[in-house]
Protein backbone atom coordinates (compact mmCIF):
# COMPACT_ATOMS: atom_id res chain seq x y z
CA UNK A 1 0.00 0.00 0.00
CA UNK A 2 1.46 3.28 -1.16
CA UNK A 3 1.96 6.13 1.17
CA UNK A 4 0.32 8.99 0.77
CA UNK A 5 1.45 12.60 1.23
CA UNK A 6 0.08 15.71 3.28
CA UNK A 7 1.44 18.24 -0.02
CA UNK A 8 0.80 22.07 -0.28
CA UNK A 9 -1.81 21.67 -2.48
CA UNK A 10 -3.85 19.94 0.23
CA UNK A 11 -3.16 22.11 3.17
CA UNK A 12 -4.53 24.70 0.66
CA UNK A 13 -7.48 22.72 -0.12
CA UNK A 14 -8.25 22.54 3.30
CA UNK A 15 -7.26 26.12 3.79
CA UNK A 16 -9.94 27.40 1.10
CA UNK A 17 -12.70 25.01 1.58
CA UNK A 18 -12.90 25.80 5.60
CA UNK A 19 -12.82 29.51 4.28
CA UNK A 20 -15.78 28.89 1.83
CA UNK A 21 -17.96 27.36 4.68
CA UNK A 22 -16.96 29.98 7.11
CA UNK A 23 -17.76 32.80 4.35
CA UNK A 24 -20.51 31.26 2.87
CA UNK A 25 -22.60 30.36 6.10
CA UNK A 26 -22.06 34.45 7.28
CA UNK A 27 -23.67 35.28 4.11
CA UNK A 28 -26.71 33.40 4.76
CA UNK A 29 -26.92 34.63 7.89
CA UNK A 30 -26.92 38.66 6.93
CA UNK A 31 -29.28 37.70 4.24
CA UNK A 32 -32.02 35.98 6.74
CA UNK A 33 -31.51 38.85 8.89
CA UNK A 34 -31.72 41.66 6.17
CA UNK A 35 -34.57 39.81 4.79
CA UNK A 36 -36.87 39.32 8.48
CA UNK A 37 -36.04 42.95 9.66
CA UNK A 38 -38.96 44.58 10.20
CA UNK A 39 -38.25 48.23 9.45
CA UNK A 40 -37.90 51.20 11.59
CA UNK A 41 -39.85 52.44 14.41
CA UNK A 42 -40.10 55.98 14.06
CA UNK A 43 -38.89 58.58 10.62
CA UNK A 44 -36.78 60.88 12.96
CA UNK A 45 -35.31 59.17 16.30
CA UNK A 46 -34.30 62.69 17.34
CA UNK A 47 -37.62 64.26 17.58
CA UNK A 48 -39.38 60.99 18.26
CA UNK A 49 -36.27 61.49 21.39
CA UNK A 50 -37.71 65.06 22.15
CA UNK A 51 -41.67 64.33 22.89
CA UNK A 52 -40.63 61.13 24.79
CA UNK A 53 -40.77 62.31 28.48
CA UNK A 54 -43.86 64.61 27.51
CA UNK A 55 -45.68 60.84 26.27
CA UNK A 56 -44.50 59.07 28.48
CA UNK A 57 -45.70 61.26 31.64
CA UNK A 58 -49.08 61.63 29.57
CA UNK A 59 -49.25 57.95 29.35
CA UNK A 60 -48.22 57.33 33.21
CA UNK A 61 -51.26 59.90 34.39
CA UNK A 62 -53.51 57.59 33.12
CA UNK A 63 -52.67 54.84 35.57
CA UNK A 64 -53.69 52.13 32.89
CA UNK A 65 -52.35 48.32 33.05
CA UNK A 66 -52.45 46.05 29.96
CA UNK A 67 -52.08 42.68 29.84
CA UNK A 68 -52.60 39.82 27.24
CA UNK A 69 -53.75 35.93 27.38
CA UNK A 70 -54.78 33.52 24.41
CA UNK A 71 -57.26 30.70 25.52
CA UNK A 72 -59.96 28.93 23.33
CA UNK A 73 -58.82 30.47 20.18
CA UNK A 74 -58.89 33.84 21.24
CA UNK A 75 -56.77 36.74 22.02
CA UNK A 76 -57.55 38.64 25.30
CA UNK A 77 -56.20 42.24 25.97
CA UNK A 78 -57.32 43.04 29.20
CA UNK A 79 -57.09 47.23 30.15
CA UNK A 80 -57.36 48.47 33.63
CA UNK A 81 -56.90 51.45 35.63
CA UNK A 82 -55.43 52.12 38.85
CA UNK A 83 -58.43 50.80 41.04
CA UNK A 84 -58.51 47.40 38.59
CA UNK A 85 -61.27 48.48 36.73
CA UNK A 86 -61.90 47.60 32.81
CA UNK A 87 -60.99 50.45 30.52
CA UNK A 88 -63.12 50.77 27.08
CA UNK A 89 -60.89 52.99 25.63
CA UNK A 90 -61.97 55.46 22.65
CA UNK A 91 -59.67 53.89 19.66
CA UNK A 92 -57.69 50.69 19.98
CA UNK A 93 -55.60 49.37 17.12
CA UNK A 94 -53.23 46.75 17.41
CA UNK A 95 -51.03 44.34 15.86
CA UNK A 96 -49.77 40.98 16.70
CA UNK A 97 -46.96 39.43 15.65
CA UNK A 98 -43.72 37.55 16.44
CA UNK A 99 -40.91 39.74 17.58
CA UNK A 100 -37.92 37.90 15.05
CA UNK A 101 -40.24 38.69 11.49
CA UNK A 102 -43.32 39.83 10.42
CA UNK A 103 -44.32 37.31 8.07
CA UNK A 104 -47.21 36.15 10.74
CA UNK A 105 -48.33 39.56 11.64
CA UNK A 106 -51.77 40.18 11.74
CA UNK A 107 -54.24 43.11 13.03
CA UNK A 108 -56.95 41.81 15.04
CA UNK A 109 -60.03 43.18 15.53
CA UNK A 110 -60.72 43.46 19.18
CA UNK A 111 -63.91 44.17 20.05
CA UNK A 112 -64.44 45.41 23.75
CA UNK A 113 -67.13 42.36 25.64
CA UNK A 114 -67.53 44.77 28.77
CA UNK A 115 -64.27 43.88 31.10
CA UNK A 116 -61.71 43.11 27.97
CA UNK A 117 -60.87 43.34 24.40
CA UNK A 118 -61.43 40.17 22.72
CA UNK A 119 -60.70 38.99 19.12
CA UNK A 120 -60.55 35.88 17.06
CA UNK A 121 -56.96 34.83 16.67
CA UNK A 122 -55.22 30.92 16.28
CA UNK A 123 -52.23 31.15 17.25
CA UNK A 124 -48.68 28.82 17.40
CA UNK A 125 -46.99 28.03 20.63
CA UNK A 126 -44.28 30.37 21.52
CA UNK A 127 -43.39 33.99 22.39
CA UNK A 128 -45.70 36.66 20.43
CA UNK A 129 -45.89 40.69 20.55
CA UNK A 130 -49.00 42.94 20.46
CA UNK A 131 -47.84 46.31 19.46
CA UNK A 132 -50.93 48.23 20.39
CA UNK A 133 -52.05 51.98 20.73
CA UNK A 134 -55.18 52.94 22.79
CA UNK A 135 -56.47 56.38 22.76
CA UNK A 136 -58.11 57.86 25.57
CA UNK A 137 -61.48 59.78 26.15
CA UNK A 138 -59.02 62.93 26.46
CA UNK A 139 -57.17 61.91 23.32
CA UNK A 140 -54.27 60.48 25.29
CA UNK A 141 -52.01 58.21 23.04
CA UNK A 142 -51.34 55.42 25.19
CA UNK A 143 -48.67 53.09 23.55
CA UNK A 144 -47.24 50.02 24.64
CA UNK A 145 -45.92 46.50 23.54
CA UNK A 146 -47.17 43.48 25.38
CA UNK A 147 -45.63 39.97 25.39
CA UNK A 148 -47.73 37.10 24.91
CA UNK A 149 -46.76 33.82 26.10
CA UNK A 150 -48.70 30.66 24.12
CA UNK A 151 -48.04 27.30 25.39
CA UNK A 152 -47.95 24.73 22.96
Amino acid sequence: MAKREFTGKHAAAVFIGAFAVIIGVNLALAYSAVSTFPGLEVKNSYVASQEFDVRRDAQEALGWSVRADARDGQVILSITDTEGAPVEVAKLSAVLGRATHVKDDVEPDFAFDGTAYVAPVDLGAGNWNIRMVARADDGTEFTQRVILHVRG
